[in-house]
Parts: structure tokens; C-alpha cells; sequence
């Protein structure tokens, strides 16, 4: 599977803009600014593909790249205070939406912060994914920002709060590209299942 050989497929912003859930898909998560697009950026080796945004709750439609075997599903980012009530209801319901539809889900990558404990909106989203029983991993961003020391006592509250439950996680690094090569792995594991 060469993640390079990517191209934007289209942007949707309300339910019934959605495509068909023809071919598996690897869906991101987590909340704005957790750094969704610059791990899809690293992932497929381009500096722009998914648009990095300054302003947190910036990506307000789901957002779709296509791969031969497979597409990547970028959600829009949850959490963030400063939009608006109307805003923020539409967003879930096209997150709901998404979700609720016959999709080929083959994996869900649900990101948060490597820095701070997952928040209530990520453990929400943690939940919601072990009972609707779709595939996923947690993947840790920004493992860079952290002193050895720090990471010692980050890696021992995820293994609590993830691995005690079956929850595989894995700490990334867009900046240095730490943890690249094993997400790909579980990744190209996930569509090869979904492909046979």
C-alpha cells in the first residue's frame, strides 16, 4: 500500500453529500487542533494535502482522500469552545450521520494529546467506539513535546486508562515522524482485512 499515491476526493458538510461506503476506510478522530491533518500529511508525505488550520473548529465538513485500496476519512475536530451551539450540533449530527450509515469502517484512529489526559469528549468518543464495536487504536500526538520524564508518567496513565481495557494505543510524532512506520503497519493490516 503506497500512501503516497493519494488524492483529495471531496468535502462533505451535511449527510446526504456523503459517498458511498464502497471501499474500507480509516477514519481519523479527535478533537480540534489534537493534529488529525498533520499526521495525515506525514502519513502520506505532503505538506498540504489536509489543511492545517491555525484556528481550532476550522474543519467543518468530513473531508475524504482516496487511496486505490482504500479512502481516508478525516472528521471534522470536536470540542472546541469558541463555535457556536448551531455549529457544533451540526457537526455531530454529520459525525452521527457518518457513523449510523452502512459504512466499510476498517479501522477508527482516534487521536489525543500525548501531553494531557484524554479529555471527557475523548473518552466519550473512546465509548462510543467499544460499543458500537467498530475497529480502532488510540494514537498519542505530539509525543515529541515531552521530556523523558514526562513520557515515562504519560505512557504509564495511557497503559491504565487503554491497555487495561484491550485498547491498543501508540504515541506519534508529526514533527519527528516517531510511530510512523508501526501506524502504517496497522493500517495496511486493518484494509488487507477488509480486502480479502
Amino acid at each position: 500500500m503506497n500512501f503516497q499515491n493519494v488524492e483529495f476526493e471531496l468535502a462533505a458538510g451535511r449527510k446526504d453529500q456523503l459517498p458511498k461506503g464502497s471501499v474500507p476506510e480509516i477514519v481519523f478522530s479527535g478533537k480540534s487542533n489534537v493534529g488529525k491533518s498533520s499526521l495525515i500529511n506525514r502519513l502520506v508525505n505532503r505538506k498540504a494535502l489536509a489543511r492545517v488550520s491555525a484556528t481550532p473548529g476550522k474543519t467543518a465538513t468530513i473531508n475524504f482522500y482516496r487511496l486505490p485500496e482504500c479512502r481516508l476519512v478525516d472528521l471534522p475536530g470536536y470540542g472546541y469552545a469558541k463555535v457556536s451551539k448551531g455549529e457544533r450540533d451540526r457537526w455531530a449530527s454529520l459525525v452521527e450521520g457518518y457513523f449510523a450509515q452502512d459504512r466499510n469502517v476498517a479501522l477508527v484512529i482516534q487521536l489525543v494529546d500525548m501531553r494531557h489526559k484524554p479529555t471527557a469528549d475523548d473518552l466519550q468518543m473512546v465509548n462510543f467506539l467499544l460499543q458500537t464495536g467498530r475497529p480502532f487504536i488510540v494514537v498519542c500526538t505530539k509525543s515529541d513535546k515531552l521530556n523523558r520524564s514526562e513520557t515515562g508518567q504519560q505512557t504509564a496513565l495511557f497503559d491504565e486508562i487503554f491497555r487495561e481495557q484491550g485498547i491498543d494505543w501508540y504515541p506519534f510524532s508529526a514533527v519527528k515522524g516517531a510511530g510512523l512506520e508501526q501506524l502504517k503497519e496497522v493500517m495496511k493490516q486493518a484494509v488487507n482485512r477488509e480486502n480479502q
